[in-house]
C-alpha cells in the first residue's frame, strides 16, 4: 500500500509530465472508478478514517492561533509606522494612499513565503516539482512531517487564518472580496487537511504555484498607484505597471491553468492511487483543489476583460481590476471623510457634508477612506 506501483515506473524514475488530454482521459477513467469501488463510503466511514488518519497536536493548533494573531499586529504596526508615513511623504492620492498599505503587506509577505517555497523545491532534496507523482512515494499514515515543510505549512496557513479576518475588517471591500473569502477559507482547508492527512508534499506544490502571481500583482498595483503622485507623472512606475501586469497575466496561465492541473492535479487524481491505492479522503481533497482550479479560471476571465479593454482602447491606462464596489462613491466618500475630520479638528462639523456621506454609505461603513458592505 505504501509503495509505489504505476506502470513500469520506479521510484527512482521521472515519470513525463502529461498534457490535458492525458489528464482528462485518465481522471475521468480512474475518478469513477474509485467511486465505484467505494461501496462502503458513508458518513461512518469517513469518520472512522478521519479519526484513523488524521495527525495533528494541540501545540500545532496552538501555534497556528498565535501566528495568526501575530501576523495581523505585524500588518497593523507596518501600516502604522511605515506603509501609511511612507504614502503621506510621497503624496499619493487620497485613493491610492488608501490602498497602498494592504498592497504593500501583500507584497512582504508573499514575496517571503514564494522564496521560501522555491528554496525548498529547487534548492533542497525535494522531487515534486520535476517528478510530481513522487509527492505520494513511500506515503505513510502518520508520517513525520519534515521540519522545513512544517514551517512553510505554519507560516501559510496562518497567514490564510489572518487573510479570513482580514478580508472582512481590514481590507477595502471589492467586487470579488466575497469571492476571496471562500478562497481563503478553501486554501485554508487544503492546509489543514493536507497537513493532518500527511499530503504536505503536494501542499507544497500548491502553494509555490500560487503565491507567485500574489506578488506580481501587488507590485503591479503599487507602481499604479505611485506612477501619479505629488501633482506629477512618473513614467518609471507607468512603464513597471505594465511589465507587471504582462507578466503577472502569462504567470496566471502557466502556473494555475497549465502547471497546476497538469502537475498537482494529475498527480492527486491519478498517481495517488498507483502509489496508495486506499488513500484517505481522495474525493474530498480533489474536489476542493478543483474548487481552487475554477476559482483560478473565475478570475482569469478578470485578466482577459483587462486585457481586451487594453487592446480595444476602452482602458488607457493600468488600474486594480478589482475595483471597489461604487468606485466613484468611495473617492467621494473619501474626500468628505477627510472634510469631516479637518473640520471635527477645528472644533465643528459640515453638516452637509455629514448628511451627504451618510446618504452614499447607506448599508456601508468607512475604512481607510474606502466604503465597505457591513456584511457579505
Amino acid at each position: 500500500m505504501d509503495s509505489h506501483t504505476g506502470d513500469d515506473m520506479s521510484v527512482g524514475e521521472v515519470e513525463p509530465m502529461p498534457g490535458y488530454a492525458d489528464l482528462i482521459t485518465r481522471a475521468s477513467t480512474v475518478m469513477p472508478s474509485a467511486l465505484r469501488g467505494c461501496s462502503t463510503c458513508g458518513l461512518e466511514l469517513s469518520k472512522s478514517t478521519l479519526l484513523d488518519n488524521a495527525y495533528i497536536t494541540w501545540t500545532e493548533i496552538g501555534l497556528f492561533f498565535i501566528c495568526a494573531v501575530m501576523w495581523t499586529q505585524i500588518r497593523r504596526g507596518l501600516t502604522e509606522c511605515l506603509f501609511q508615513p511612507f504614502a503621506q511623504w510621497c503624496s499619493l492620492q487620497p485613493k491610492d494612499s488608501a490602498k497602498m498599505p494592504e498592497s504593500s503587506w501583500k507584497l512582504v509577505f508573499y514575496t517571503m513565503s514564494w522564496s521560501y517555497s522555491t528554496y525548498l523545491l529547487f534548492f533542497t532534496n525535494y522531487t515534486f516539482f520535476h517528478d510530481p507523482p513522487s509527492v505520494f512515494y513511500e506515503w505513510k499514515r502518520g508520517m513525520t512531517v519534515p521540519t522545513d515543510i512544517a514551517i512553510a505549512y505554519l507560516i501559510q496557513g496562518s497567514f490564510y487564518g489572518h487573510s479570513i479576518y482580514a478580508t472582512v475588517y481590514m481590507d477595502a471591500w471589492r467586487k470579488d472580496s466575497t469571492v476571496m473569502v471562500v478562497h481563503h477559507v478553501i486554501t485554508l482547508a487544503l492546509i489543514t487537511f493536507s497537513y493532518a492527512f500527511r499530503f504536505h508534499n503536494i501542499g507544497l506544490l500548491v502553494l509555490f504555484l500560487h503565491d507567485i502571481n500574489d506578488i506580481q500583482l501587488e507590485f503591479t498595483k503599487l507602481n499604479v498607484y505611485f506612477k501619479t503622485r505629488g501633482g506629477g507623472y512618473y513614467l518609471i512606475n507607468d512603464i513597471l505597471s505594465n511589465m507587471g501586469s504582462v507578466s503577472f497575466s502569462i504567470t496566471w496561465f502557466w502556473f494555475r491553468l497549465y502547471w497546476f492541473p497538469l502537475k498537482v492535479l494529475y498527480a492527486t487524481c491519478v498517481s495517488s492511487l498507483q502509489s496508495v491505492p486506499n488513500i484517505p479522503f481522495y474525493f474530498f481533497f480533489n474536489s476542493l483543489l478543483l474548487t481552487l482550479l475554477c476559482m483560478n479560471i473565475y478570475w482569469f476571465l478578470y485578466i482577459v476583460a483587462f486585457v481586451a479593454k487594453v487592446l480595444t482602447g476602452q482602458m488607457k491606462d493600468v488600474k486594480d481590476l478589482r475595483e471597489y464596489e461604487g468606485e466613484e462613491g468611495a473617492q467621494r466618500a473619501a474626500t468628505l471623510l477627510k472634510a469631516q475630520q479637518q473640520s471635527k479638528d477645528a472644533g465643528h462639523l459640515n453638516n452637509s457634508a455629514e448628511t451627504q456621506l451618510n446618504n452614499s454609505t447607506e448599508g456601508k461603513h468607512l475604512q481607510n477612506g474606502i466604503t465597505k458592505e457591513k456584511h457579505l
